[in-house]
């Protein structure tokens, strides 16, 4: 399972589409940064409006998945079907896996928002790149010092932002750890999502995998007792919201770009949804930021700068 080699090489130009995809090559990296930054912002709102929706948070996790898995449906059993039913054994696994590790980052962290602050749960859960920089360590890549020093710079940028919340309240460091789990999961699934979008389409890829993540965490959730229905209409909204935002334009667009940007780029820039969604807390919940969120959002986006130029001075295959 080569992660690191296809990691370590983004796209070249002319390296065919997968399936599905029109039939082109990915867009280039203008319209991958566009559309990575349509992703943050939708992801920037799962934080808090999770935190304000009263219901289960397991089966918050268990809804905005299912009801992705429904939007998808049509399009992945009317374009996508052939491709679908023709998939290998090694990506519908490596689907699958990434599915189990995306249950894992949701059903760890959305659990922690009740426990600690927006703010310092979704720091910790955005310590996501230092784990996929380990990742690829462990695979025999060698991350390049520039890369490092970015990673470094940009984590440091969300600490300062937030602050790790080190009091002796045992439910708030429960919930620091379970959002610290969250990270590593996403480490993961990020990259079997950059191997698998290889080869599949972004639909099929994250039909395959947001069904298998629907499935095991409302297993979790029947095993838990966590309630799956009765809510009022406010909470259904706020549900399909997140749906929208979150999860469809927000880790889908993930997928779809993961391919072009490769795992790191990808992986840092999504620690922007720190200062997005401690934002967003802050106007809507009355969680108010840190006074160095400025510097430190200049600190993360600097990080982030670092890691974008480490990664162009890489070389391309020869094709």
């Amino acid at each position: 399972m080569p992660i690191a080699r296809a990691a370590r090489t983004p796209a070249h130009p002319t390296t065919p589409a997968a399936p599905g995809d029109g039939g082109r090559p990915g867009g280039g990296v203008p319209v991958d940064i566009a559309l990575l930054t349509v992703a943050i912002a939708g992801v920037s709102l799962s934080a808090p409006l999770a935190a304000a929706t009263v219901a289960p948070a397991l089966a918050i996790a268990f809804w905005r998945n299912a009801m992705a898995v429904g939007a998808l449906t049509p399009f992945a059993l009317w374009r996508h079907r052939g491709e679908l039913r023709g998939m290998g054994r090694r990506a519908a696994l490596l689907s699958v896996g990434a599915g189990a590790l995306l249950a894992v980052h949701f059903g760890a962290w959305l659990p922690s928002l009740h426990m600690t602050s927006v703010a310092s749960s979704t720091a910790l859960v955005t310590t996501t790149p230092i784990w996929t920089a380990l990742l690829l360590r462990l695979r025999g890549h060698r991350p390049p010092t520039l890369a490092w020093l970015g990673m470094g710079l940009a984590i440091l940028g969300a600490v300062i932002l937030t602050g790790i919340d080190l009091s002796a309240s045992p439910r708030a460091l429960l919930g620091d750890a379970l959002a610290l789990l969250g990270g590593v999961a996403a480490a993961g699934y990020v990259l079997l999502g950059a191997e698998v979008r290889r080869s599949v389409s972004t639909t099929a890829y994250a039909y395959v995998c947001y069904a298998t993540t629907s499935v095991l965490l409302l297993l979790t959730c029947l095993v838990a007792g966590a309630r799956l229905g009765g809510y009022s209409g406010t909470t259904w909204l706020q549900l399909a919201v997140l749906t929208v935002t979150a999860q469809l334009l927000g880790h889908t667009l993930i997928n779809r770009v993961v391919k072009g940007l490769g795992p790191s780029i990808t992986s840092t820039a999504i620690l922007l949804e720190t200062p997005g969604a401690a934002l967003i807390a802050a106007l809507w919940l009355g969680q108010m930021p840190p006074v160095a969120a400025y510097p430190a959002l200049a600190v993360i986006l600097g990080g982030l700068a670092l890691v974008i130029m480490a990664d162009g001075r890489k070389p391309r295959p020869v094709r």
